[in-house]
């Protein structure tokens, strides 16, 4: 745990007003007069239990989403303590709201709901002073989460309002993980926007101009990162919804240089890749059978068929197989060895015309899901397009014709973008379907049997890793890390012995999930030569070192 006494001897109104200092009316008596509390807290003494109680009902009574995320952002902003004690006893109620989904509206209305400071803008016009702005960071910081804003969730270009992400993501860091909150440190790297409607806003609080692109975007993305690496050279960045062009060049840049993620593309792929490990467990296959489409080549989409391919691999399959196995589609249809307008990303992904041979479609037009799914038969089909109803029921009775369990992942979140519901799928599939998606949907009842549906939420992956990586010290994040994360999260899941069961784990136990795939990842860390190694009973005593608890001190 770390040495949290630096943090400033604030006293009297101060004390309270820092929200990693505050206990509210839980101070006692002699910490009242100790940092000159008397007349300033009621006179009553709370437990923390009291003040979760009370701040449930205070919770429960506002009407709207967003209204209950506004609520949580502010306890936040007052009790950081008193916040996570509540998510904890609430997790699977209040995760949907403090991130996903309610967080996207939460973003684009960041600038209306904009209360108090949390975390670092660092503003274009600021390039040259990076450096200064950080300095000012009061206390030594383990995690960084942080985004320019362009491409948050499937809503596209935010601003200043992406910020939300970064709090959001650091939020479940200490919820899910046990990362202590004055070890994290949200960034928002403010190159401007496109998004006229932000612009056009009087109330738009971030840089009003024109996003900055080019050698002017990749100078100021080399300063920050050179600003972190001063500031806290051994702090775990993790990039977190930069556009899909900018995302692969940072992460492929940045990687070998400091202990960094892009969870959009590492984490996605890992959470994506335990959950369909699980379903094709629970449907009694085996993933080097499969058949896998994904629709959608952004950076989500490439890295979830990157790990699948190299999950084949280590089960045996070559690389040349199993990229035959995938059939990847952009914007303009099916990736194949035909197409010129290909870039380097989505080349290796392109199938071979040769194995296309005898299809039942026109191979000189663009080949759409329909016709990859009519001809390939398909086994899973995964939807990473930010496109609603992009699963047709043409699609959908398709696939349910050729396979005996059919898998389907609409990921697209917030919950208006997903590709199909699971009560359409079940529907269309006559209840063969098994699924996971990227937002929260209620449990789907069908035939007389409860189909719960897991959300493939990047929470199972993201802050165990974070874990992970200060347990063990690693100086780096390697692909066998996220593999091992993956293959964690498949061991967990209730599927495996009830194939109409959750794919994944109930949030209630996600403190359990995490610590079980922190342990599997410090393990590999250790393995790959990035984190000294120690005894199991070390390592384990590490983790659950790192995992706070949010109780007062």
């Amino acid at each position: 745990m770390p040495d949290r006494t630096a943090l400033h001897e604030k006293r009297g109104i101060d004390r309270i007003e820092d929200p990693l200092l505050n206990k509210d009316t839980a101070f006692t008596e002699a910490e009242r007069r100790k940092w000159g509390l008397l007349g300033l807290l009621p006179p009553h003494i709370d437990t923390l239990e009291e003040q979760a109680e009370r701040a449930y009902d205070a919770f429960s009574v506002k009407d709207s989403l967003l209204e209950k995320h506004i609520f949580l952002r502010q306890l936040q902003d007052e009790n950081e303590t008193l916040f996570y004690r509540l998510l904890l006893d609430h997790v699977e109620e209040m995760m949907p709201i403090v991130y996903t989904p309610v967080v996207g509206q939460a973003c684009q209305e960041f600038s209306h709901i904009y209360r108090r400071p949390r975390g670092i803008f660092l503003a274009y016009p600021h390039r040259d002073i990076l450096d200064d702005i950080l300095a000012e960071v009061e206390r030594d910081i383990d995690v960084i989460v942080v985004t320019d804003g362009e491409r948050i969730l499937g809503l596209g270009d935010q601003g200043a309002g992406g910020m939300g992400i970064p709090i959001g993501k650091l939020s479940l860091y200490s919820l899910c993980g046990g990362i202590h909150p004055t070890q994290t440190l949200p960034v928002l790297l403010d190159l401007g926007t496109n998004n006229k409607e932000r612009l056009e806003d009087p109330r738009y609080i971030g840089w009003r101009h024109e996003r900055i692109k080019g050698e002017e975007y990749d100078a100021f993305i080399d300063a920050f990162v050179t600003a972190v690496k001063k500031r806290f050279p051994d702090v775990l960045l993790q990039w977190e919804d930069f556009a899909s062009v900018d995302a692969e060049r940072i992460l492929a840049k940045y990687r070998n240089s400091l202990c960094t993620f892009n969870d959009d593309i590492q984490g996605t792929a890992a959470v994506t890749t335990g959950t369909i490990l699980a379903a094709i467990a629970a449907a009694g296959g085996k993933l080097e059978d499969q058949r896998i489409v994904m629709l959608g080549a952004g950076s989500a989409g490439i890295g979830i068929t990157d790990q699948l391919v190299a999950t084949m691999v280590r089960h045996g399959l070559g690389e040349a197989d199993a990229h035959a196995r995938f059939y990847v589609l952009d914007i303009d249809g099916l990736l194949h060895d035909g197409r010129t307008d290909l870039d380097e990303v989505h080349r290796p992904h392109a199938q071979s015309l040769k194995n296309l041979a005898g299809w039942d479609c026109d191979l000189t037009k663009p080949i759409g899901l329909a016709d990859v799914v009519r001809n390939a038969r398909p086994t899973v089909l995964v939807g990473v397009t930010g496109q609603a109803g992009a699963f047709t029921e043409e699609v959908v009775r398709e696939m349910a014709r050729n396979a005996d369990r059919p898998i389907f992942f609409p990921l697209s979140n917030p919950t208006s973008r997903a590709e199909a519901t699971p009560t359409d799928l079940l529907n269309w599939t006559d209840g063969k379907a098994v699924i996971a998606t990227g937002s929260p949907f209620d449990p789907v009842v069908f035939g007389g049997k409860t189909h719960v549906i897991a959300q493939c939420n990047n929470s199972y992956i993201f802050p165990a890793m974070g874990t992970a990586i200060l347990a063990s010290g690693a100086r780096r994040v390697t692909d066998n890390m996220f593999m091992s994360a993956a293959e964690a999260l498949r061991d967990k899941s209730p599927a495996l012995k009830d194939v109409n069961d959750s794919l994944l784990p109930a949030l209630k136990d996600i403190r359990e999930v995490s610590r079980h795939i922190a342990l599997a990842v410090a393990r590999q860390a250790q393995d790959d030569g990035v984190a000294d190694p120690t005894t199991r009973e070390e390592l384990e005593r590490r983790v659950d070192e790192t995992m706070w608890t949010p109780e007062y001190d």
